[in-house]
């Protein structure tokens, strides 16, 4: 019984920081870039688009779906970036803590 208060406790802790993380990420903003740079995409650490960056040589109409495509792009890039930061903060408030494979916090 030690070890499931122990791990009670540990539980809460990390409910704690975790949720000054998420905040945290809130305020967090991660570019992504398609076309060499020439569309840009800033995420906060929620996945949310808050910034759209485009080279204005882009904006031809008749080249409509080749600017869609990179916009596409470099939101995707942003977001996997996005993904990438969020699963290197949890493994810091996962780390000490023994969770199943596949087990994914927050709850």
């Amino acid at each position: 019984m030690k070890n499931l208060g122990q791990m009670m406790k540990q539980v809460q802790e990390m409910q704690g920081r975790m949720a000054e993380m998420q905040e945290k990420l809130g305020d967090l903003e991660i570019t992504g870039a398609s076309g060499g740079g020439m569309v840009e995409a800033t995420l906060n650490g929620k996945g949310e688009l808050k910034r759209m960056k485009i080279d204005p040589s882009l904006v031809v109409p008749s080249d409509a779906e080749i600017l869609e495509d990179l916009i596409v792009a470099a939101v995707n890039d942003a977001k996997a970036k996005v993904d990438e930061k969020m699963q290197a903060e949890m493994s810091k408030f996962t780390g000490g803590l023994p969770l199943p494979p596949g087990f994914k916090l927050p709850f």
